[in-house]
């Protein structure tokens, strides 16, 4: 290498440097405080405090947060997995990343701040009606949601089926802490907020923005345990891309959703209990039992192959479905649809087309809200 060469790359390695530095280390100092208190398994909604009406050019975006990785943190920067999910407020994740405010008016505020494993039927309904308040006003273009990845998916189809505007949703979260060497969730913010702003995400249903990629909550999923590149839509592919800082479009979502759907959650405090029970060589009829006899009013199985059941498992499922509880067959494959079975009907079961487990639970919670038709309930997993 010439001397002009070393010459040139020393400050800009030099920049590198102190610029990783100096963001690893301001939210391990952020972690270091954190974690020596104990976060709430619930915060309190931040109030809004009637942001005065913005006059520039730039589209207005919400953010409402609710904990997960995106929110992380530990004392160590190389940290990616024993870390403290949650443990960081909306405004400091905002804070981080001032480069948002070249690209769109934001604000936020902490729906929650919970790891996602603890996000529940409670926590649902309230973001989605938070949601829809927001969209329903003139003053807010867009709303990016922060959420944990593990269930991810699940909160992101569950707006999907009960969100009543066109305005875009961005369900967007990291596989590493904020505390963490390289962490995606700084970019992954800014991206979704790009794409919340975008023009051409109207219409276009329920969005998930991680790792560049745009994915419709029908289709998406978390893949892997650990990385980056975790969520994918492995047979129906990707709506689009964040490419250069420009937002690309290839595909739209064939089924119904936000305003055509016809599910609504603006009157309901509760949803009806499903539970999901895996289907494994040997197992018993015990487990239908003790979910009926739990209270639950469907029961999502997840199938070997093509959303089958054993003789025992049969046996569990026809006795649950002639005390009224609805039999959804989905399976435990990873992909691919459950095919229709001329024996369904008659013993209360349904099949759910590609809809994985526990996007199956969701749309069944939702279809329980509407009817007990179970000939109508097939039609929403025909449709939806």
């Amino acid at each position: 290498m010439t001397n002009m060469k070393k010459m040139t790359m020393i400050p800009l390695l030099a920049g590198f440097i102190l610029g990783s530095t100096l963001w690893s280390s301001g939210f391990t100092n952020t972690a270091a405080a954190a974690t020596s208190t104990t976060t709430p398994a619930s915060v309190s909604t931040t109030a809004d405090k009637s942001e005065k009406p913005q006059t520039n050019h730039l589209p207005n975006i919400k953010i409402l947060a609710t904990g997960g990785t995106i929110a992380g943190s530990s004392a160590v920067n190389t940290d990616t997995t024993d870390y403290k999910a949650g443990a960081l407020g909306i405004e400091t994740l905002i804070k981080a990343v001032p480069e948002m405010k070249s690209i769109a008016n934001v604000s936020g505020e902490q729906v929650v701040n919970v790891g996602s494993p603890d996000i529940n039927n409670d926590i649902l309904l309230k973001l989605a009606k938070r949601t829809n308040e927001l969209l329903a006003r003139d003053d807010v273009d867009g709303v990016v949601i922060t959420h944990g990845t593990d269930t991810l998916e699940e909160t992101a189809y569950f707006l999907d089926l009960v969100v009543k505007s066109d305005k875009p949703v961005v369900v967007v979260g990291s596989m590493r802490p904020a505390t963490a060497i390289s962490a995606d969730g700084p970019f992954n913010l800014y991206n979704a907020v790009k794409v919340a702003g975008a023009p051409g995400s109207k219409g276009q249903g329920v969005l998930v923005l991680l790792n560049d990629r745009i994915g419709a909550a029908r289709y998406i999923t978390k893949t892997n345990t650990t990385t980056v590149d975790t969520f994918k839509s492995v047979e129906q592919g990707y709506l689009g891309a964040v490419v250069g800082d420009q937002v690309y479009y290839y595909n739209k979502s064939a089924r119904k959703h936000t305003t055509a759907s016809v599910f609504d959650i603006s009157n309901l405090t509760e949803l009806p209990q499903v539970d999901i029970l895996y289907e494994y060589q040997n197992n018993g009829r015990y487990l239908y039992d003790a979910a009926v006899a739990a209270g639950a009013k469907g029961i999502v199985v997840a199938g070997s192959g093509n959303g089958s059941l054993s003789k025992t498992s049969t046996e569990g499922a026809e006795a649950a479905g002639k005390k009224g509880v609805i039999i959804a067959r989905s399976t435990r494959v990873g992909s691919g649809v459950v095919s229709p079975s001329t024996k369904d009907a008659a013993s209360n079961f349904v099949s759910t087309d590609s809809l994985n487990p526990q996007k199956a639970r969701i749309l069944l919670m939702l279809a329980l809200t509407q009817t007990h038709d179970v000939n109508q309930i097939q039609s929403f997993f025909n449709e939806y």
